[in-house]
Formats: C-alpha cells, sequence, structure tokens
C-alpha cells in the first residue's frame, strides 16, 4: 500500500507565496513521474505541473515562470513552490505519483487547499 502525504496549503494574499510538499510512503521501490493536479470548486481536476525521475518538467501555461516543482528521491518527496499567486489560483491541490512496486500504480493524495485573496 502507498500512502501521499499533501502539506503547505493555506490562505495568501495575492502576490504572495506557498510551497507545497507531498511525501510519498508504504511499499515503493522507486517513483516513476509525479505530478501536481488542481480542482476549483465547479471546474475538472487539470494538470499543473509533472516531473520525471531525472527532473524534466513540464507547466500549464497559466503557471509558467510562477511555479516551479522539484522532487527529491531520497525522500519520496514532490515539491511545488507558488510565487506571485493569483486569486486565480484558489483551488484544491493535489499531488499524484507513479509508483513502482510489484507493478506500477497511480496514487492520489488527499488535496491541500489553497486560498489567494485579492
Amino acid at each position: 500500500q502507498v500512502r501521499l502525504d499533501e502539506s503547505g496549503g493555506g490562505l495568501v494574499q495575492a502576490g504572495g507565496s506557498l510551497r507545497l510538499s507531498c511525501a510519498a510512503s508504504g511499499n515503493i521501490f522507486s517513483i516513476n513521474d509525479m505530478r501536481w493536479y488542481r480542482q476549483a470548486p465547479g471546474k475538472q481536476r487539470d494538470l499543473v505541473a509533472a516531473i520525471t525521475s531525472s527532473g524534466s518538467t513540464t507547466y500549464a501555461d497559466s503557471v509558467k515562470g510562477r511555479f516551479t516543482i522539484s522532487r527529491d528521491n531520497a525522500k519520496n518527496t514532490v515539491y511545488l513552490q507558488m510565487n506571485s499567486l493569483k486569486p486565480e489560483d484558489t483551488a484544491v491541490y493535489y499531488c499524484n505519483a507513479d509508483v513502482v512496486h510489484t507493478y506500477v500504480g497511480r496514487y492520489w493524495g488527499q488535496g491541500t487547499q489553497v486560498t489567494v485573496s485579492s
């Protein structure tokens, strides 16, 4: 069994910064891609950023230049540094990881709320 635990969400004013963390634990041999998604009320869950095991990254156009995804493979942890936050970044942020054990499974965290006030 694998568990993803997110932390770092909260309330911040527009222009501020937050850093999200997501730590994977349990039956893990290795982790392939790790991702951050977000879901605003009444909207679909959208991909924000992704990072491969070797560190290659991709971003949604809406966050390019403001958000940075990184990971610590030794700690099985992925981070999302969010700068210059805007009210439209308000959402529940979820991490997601492709975990290798006896097979490759895709796992989700429980989500962490990010609220940006104007």
